[in-house]
């Protein structure tokens, strides 16, 4: 049919403007609205994530303090042995 994607309606009464990608500035705003921005949604969000992260970080080190404490050696199943060094 010879017509690209872009040409395959005709539509009356409506103009398009457009701006070419390589003419827009990508960065624009981002050093200035940036910080602030991300500040803002921080602050906005944060009782959202913070509690399952901390919860998530307590278990773990509570899982991982009582796995290396169950695997540690009782002492006093060793008080009879006699070092052979002494």
């Amino acid at each position: 049919m010879g017509k690209h994607f872009g040409e395959l309606a005709k539509i009356r009464g409506i103009v398009y403007y457009k701006l070419s990608p390589h003419e827009q500035k990508p960065f624009a705003g981002a050093f200035t609205y940036g910080a602030a921005n991300v500040l803002t949604r921080t602050s906005a969000s944060i009782l959202y994530w913070l509690p399952p992260i901390v919860v998530g970080y307590l278990i773990y080190k509570g899982v991982e303090e009582a796995h290396h404490h169950s695997k540690r050696k009782d002492p006093r199943d060793y008080m009879d042995e006699v070092d052979p060094e002494a």
